[in-house]
């Protein structure tokens, strides 16, 4: 059952998940668990990553609690197995075979819980010639065709953040995939291994434009098409004042709308006619330069013809439909993006902020009934300098400071834990 100060509400109350902790899309996922409701252990390992943000900002950590364990210690593996055997879910992000070598992987797990669902997140998969090669989103997403999809051909592809590959390749389909696992554990008793690869995940994104390419409906080459920037009513342009508006009026009515509006009433008839398509461009560029973005978003308001202003990460949650719906709430002083998606039967809220790690062995101790994970965990760096504590209190000793964050120097390389080089 699940209890403590991070209890879920929403559709995955009840539902104990082990994240080993990592950077990039296993935290990502970990988070959407635990916003949908589950309890969601984070274990940290002392000195966190070299890439590791601020803990107390780092916003995929929210709605978790979060222990100390090392596991190149002597009784760091059985620490996890214990915590393997009270869970549904155990996500990791190591390189192939490391969490085997470590003592941790699914045989092991499996052997102290069979239900158990062991979700694998990595850029390359279990398999394969690059399985054991480094790599960061961007690598992946080159050699899926969906890195090539952007831009302009007389540019290099531009790098769209980490969201393609980490998060909606890497981080969405681990997520589906072990609740997948876990309706089938719940239905069958026996749990399984899912195998989450970035590259698989971003190049089934692509699957409708496959679908188009075969069809000779897309070409294979970059601003070229409907969807890629190659059509002029479809795709971006600058304002008067530097900032940018987004056109998508791609249906008919859209599109009468969208020339109306923009005061190009003269060109209706060029969106079937790809011969005019350049002439459109250039209308509709030096139309949307002759005004600001705002008198731009005045004046499309409340219209149809899919015009909006591209916006900053900073202006985004005062956009008037995205501050009605709570898409950005505060929490802990930190804006952030609320839960998604919205369910009426169980909500879901930011119940609680960041996760600092160590911070709640002392309560996972309890809740999960693991004693050891008091008693056996890392010390801070006040009680190291202090010296080995008296046996007689060396429970107590522990008892007491179980909730101190411990910011320990890293004793493990760094190489062996990020999922292929996040």
């Amino acid at each position: 059952m699940t209890t403590g100060r991070t209890a879920g509400h929403g559709p995955l109350a009840g539902v104990r998940v082990v994240e080993l902790a990592g950077i990039g899309p296993g935290p990502f996922a970990g988070m959407l668990l635990a916003d949908l409701g589950a309890d969601v252990v984070r274990v940290d390992r002392p000195g966190g990553s070299a890439l590791a943000i601020d803990p107390a900002h780092d916003i995929t950590n929210r709605n978790k609690r979060s222990v100390i364990v090392d596991l190149k210690a002597p009784d760091g593996p059985a620490r996890v197995l214990d915590l393997a055997a009270r869970a549904d879910v155990l996500i990791e992000g190591n390189r192939p075979g490391v969490a085997e070598r470590l003592g941790v992987g699914p045989a092991d797990c499996h052997a102290r819980n069979p239900r158990l669902v062991y979700g694998r997140m990595t850029g390359w998969g279990q398999d394969g010639p690059l399985a054991d090669r480094a790599g960061h989103d961007v690598s992946y997403i080159a050699v899926t065709g969906a890195l090539g999809l952007i831009g302009t051909p007389d540019r290099p592809p531009p790098v769209p953040a980490n969201l393609l590959g980490d998060y909606a390749g890497g981080s969405l389909y681990l997520v589906v995939g072990v609740l997948a696992a876990l309706h089938h554990a719940r239905v069958s008793g026996t749990g399984q291994v899912v195998d989450a690869a970035i590259v698989d995940g971003t190049a089934h994104l692509s699957a409708m434009i496959h679908g188009m390419l075969s069809a000779g409906g897309w070409q294979d080459r970059r601003a070229a098409n409907l969807l890629d920037g190659g059509c002029p009513y479809y795709g971006t342009y600058e304002t008067a004042d530097g900032g940018y508006m987004a056109v998508g009026a791609l249906e008919p009515q859209f599109y009468d709308t969208f020339v109306d509006l923009l005061g190009i009433e003269d060109l209706r008839e060029a969106r079937t006619d790809w011969t005019r398509w350049g002439e459109l461009r250039e209308a509709v560029a030096a139309r949307f330069r002759s005004r600001t973005r705002d008198e731009w978003t005045a004046r499309f308001e409340g219209s149809d013809a899919c015009v909006a202003p591209v916006l900053s990460l900073r202006e985004a949650p005062r956009h008037p439909h995205l501050a009605a719906r709570g898409t950005f709430t505060d929490h802990g002083g930190i804006t952030q993006p609320a839960p998604a998606p919205r369910f009426s039967a169980t909500p879901t809220t930011v119940r609680t902020g960041p996760a600092r790690p160590g911070a709640d062995t002392r309560e996972v101790a309890r809740d999960w009934d693991i004693p050891e994970l008091v008693t056996d965990r890392v010390r801070t760096p006040a009680e190291t300098a202090a010296g080995p504590p008296a046996e007689a209190n060396a429970t107590t000793t522990a008892t007491t400071t179980g909730t101190t964050p411990v910011t320990t120097t890293a004793t493990t390389p760094v190489k062996d834990f990020p999922h292929q080089g996040d």
